[in-house]
């Protein structure tokens, strides 16, 4: 790829980025020449739907408890029926479908951890940036048990004359546990909001017998213990697909599909304990944080430019670049900042000044040789790459170990600990493309040529 072309598409991802980055409502004003312009520019939210997946992005800036508050919820949980042995595990299994249900909410530095106090276990949940705390409770707290059952005298109650109750029906032995997945519809015949659910393959002949059994019979659904329809079998379902209805609303239908596909929690939590956390930090220590990695930042382009010119003032460049790109991938995945995650993003910063420095005393090294300056520089480039990558392979390494992708017990597995990881990682691989890429080709385009 030629230099011109390297430089029209390093702009050119740039300008994007920088799209993202500006605020979703950035007014233009324009009196130039005759010419004025007066509008604001609005950004809408990415929405891209492909049968079950569904991907939205409203590239606003995710902050986390420590900046933004959000919402402390504690759950007690009900251990008094398990056997002593089952007992790490239960608790753990329900972590882990709480963690499910949290990621609805689409936060991705959220907090979930068992704790004991006396004889007391607790599950503690840190939701940054929610502060509806009573919709939290209710997605969270549902145990959500779905139970298919058939009447025990379908001969003599009905369902218009007697009323369901778990004592006229009998477990048909098929549940929401056998469900693969579950997502909201809308009925074809009445138009009324449904969930429509698939089964498990061995939930289908499962499925296939009770409902070949039950033809012209009810069906009874029960939620939570409460009946929600018993619609009437008209042929058996041996495709392993069906519908729930139940006078159910959109919102309804999509919080209980969400929670069926999270599954049901293994143990009866009761919530304790529930607030809104305001941000740790202050909105006033927040701006100071702000105005401090602007005048860092600024000193770092001054020293750049002060002790190598022309080169500092491209590299300088290539890191207000480093900075757009960051910003907008942040928005993109997106990320929950804290100030963990703040501080990986100002060490990446210095990692990526690291690089240039490295690279320009290998072009000084060079050029004291004798060497010509364009030649020096491809030299300085090569050489200072083996440095370079050794450095930033290793702090990828510790990177990996905070992040802890694999879960393993004995690492830290905090949100904090791996919102730092995240944003070092991210840092460090977009360092390498402006410290080494974006900055070679300003360089090969912008550079000194003559002797």
């Amino acid at each position: 790829m030629l230099p011109v072309k390297k430089l029209a598409f390093i702009f050119f991802i740039t300008f994007l980025s920088l799209l993202f980055v500006l605020p979703a409502s950035f007014p233009i004003k324009l009196d130039f020449l005759g010419v004025r312009v007066d509008s604001t520019l609005v950004r809408q939210p990415i929405l891209f739907r492909n049968g079950d997946f569904v991907f939205v992005r409203d590239f606003e800036l995710k902050l986390g408890l420590d900046l933004a508050g959000g919402s402390h919820l504690t759950f007690e949980a009900d251990v008094s029926k398990l056997p002593q042995e089952d007992l790490v595990s239960a608790l753990d299994g329900t972590r882990r479908a709480i963690e499910r249900r949290v990621n609805i909410f689409g936060v991705s530095e959220a907090t979930v951890q068992t704790s004991k106090i006396g004889q007391s276990h607790r599950i503690l949940i840190e939701l940054p940036g929610v502060k509806d705390t009573q919709s939290a409770v209710d997605l969270i707290g549902r145990t959500a048990q779905l139970d298919f059952r058939e009447l025990v005298n379908p001969d003599e109650a009905t369902v218009s004359g007697t009323p369901l109750t778990l004592a006229n029906t009998k477990p048909t032995g098929f549940t929401g546990a056998d469900f693969k997945r579950a997502r909201p519809g809308f009925s074809s015949t009445t138009s009324e909001p449904i969930i429509e659910f698939e089964t498990k393959d061995e939930g289908k002949k499962k499925f296939g017998d009770i409902t070949s059994r039950l033809v012209g019979k009810p069906l009874a659904i029960f939620l939570d213990e409460n009946p929600i329809s018993a619609p009437i079998v008209n042929t058996p379902i041996t495709e392993g697909v069906g519908q729930i209805n139940g006078s159910f609303t959109t919102s309804q239908t999509k919080t209980l599909s969400s929670l069926l596909n999270s599954g049901a929690l293994p143990i009866p939590v009761t919530l304790i304990e529930q607030r809104t956390i305001e941000a740790s930090l202050g909105r006033e220590s927040v701006q100071a944080s702000v105005v401090a990695g602007v005048v860092g930042l600024t000193m770092v382009v001054l020293f750049m430019v002060l002790y190598y010119g022309k080169l500092g003032f491209l590299a300088s460049v290539a890191l207000v670049i480093y900075g757009i790109l960051s910003l907008a991938l942040y928005k993109l995945i997106p990320i929950v900042l804290t100030l963990p995650g703040i501080a990986g993003f100002i060490l990446s910063v210095g990692m990526a000044v690291d690089s240039n420095i490295l690279i320009f005393e290998r072009m000084k090294e060079e050029l004291r040789a004798g060497r010509r300056w364009q030649d020096a520089m491809e030299a300085g480039f090569g050489r200072a790459w083996d440095s370079i990558r050794d450095a930033n392979i290793a702090t990828l390494v510790t990177v990996f170990i905070l992040f802890n992708p694999l879960n393993l017990e004995f690492l830290h597995t905090s949100g904090p600990v791996r919102g730092f990881a995240l944003t070092l990682g991210l840092g460090i691989a977009l360092s390498l493309f402006t410290g080494v890429f974006a900055t070679r080709t300003l360089l090969r385009t912008f550079g000194r040529r003559k002797e």
